[in-house]
Formats: structure tokens, sequence, C-alpha cells
């Protein structure tokens, strides 16, 4: 039997601006339960913020997130996307960095593929990695 990994970042408010962000770059279907729709009392939070929200990329991929009271923004993780269309990965990190800053830009590593990272505009490290190794100076 399989299983999956799947990021759950957490904000304080910026959840559903966030999801909804990734969704614009990634696409993918996003569902989200707020707070006042848990049949709990008091609950802390904001009734409008996200209690789960799930963005489910047609690859199989999900990237999950909530808002919880006390907690900042961003994380102390970083997400990493691989893989082989250097192109794909290049328009994700050209996306990906609308709004936040470029930590290192997207261009040939030394260790022979491609390689770039960004801080998103909700705090979040990104880096994007693969693509065809660069070609080698004749």
């Amino acid at each position: 039997m399989g299983f999956k990994l799947a990021p759950y970042l957490s904000f304080s408010g910026q959840a559903e601006d966030a999801l909804e962000f990734y969704r614009d770059v990634f696409g993918g279907t996003l569902q989200i339960t707020r707070y006042r729709e848990m049949p709990m009392e008091d609950l802390a939070g904001d009734p409008e913020w996200v209690m789960h929200g799930q963005l489910t990329l047609e690859n199989g991929v999900t990237i999950m997130a909530s808002d919880a009271p006390g907690v900042a923004s961003g994380s102390q993780i970083s997400m990493m996307i691989y893989g082989d269309d250097r192109d794909e990965l290049a328009g994700f990190f050209e996306a990906m960095h609308n709004g936040g800053s470029v930590t290192t830009p997207f261009e040939p590593s030394p260790w022979g593929s491609w390689y770039g990272a960004v801080v998103d505009a909700f705090g979040i490290a990104w880096g994007f990695e693969g693509g065809q190794p660069a070609a080698e100076s004749a």
C-alpha cells in the first residue's frame, strides 16, 4: 500500500489568499471549510478564517492550509517543486515570486540541472529544481 505526503501550511488570516494564489499558479480544485461551518462552539479564531483548506492538483499533489490564532503566517518548511520540464518549472518560478522575492534566480545549477528559489508573498520558501542539464561549454 502506498502513501501520500501533503504539506499543511499554517497562517493567521491569510490561508484563503495563499491557497487561491497557489491555485492560480498550479491549477487544481480548492475546497475550504471555515470556522463558522464547524459544529463546535467557542472555537478560537475569526469565523471567516479557514478551518481547513485543501488544494488538489490534477497530478494528485495536495496542498493543505488553515488559519490558527497565535500562529505567525509562513512556516518553518520549504516547498520543493521538481520535475523534468524546465519550461514548466520556469513558469511556476515566475508566477510564484509575484508579490514575493527571488532568493536564487532560476538558472543552471552546479549539479547539472536548473534551480531557483523564491519566498512567496505569504512567507513560504519554494525551490524549483530539474529540467534538462545545462549544456556543457564546448
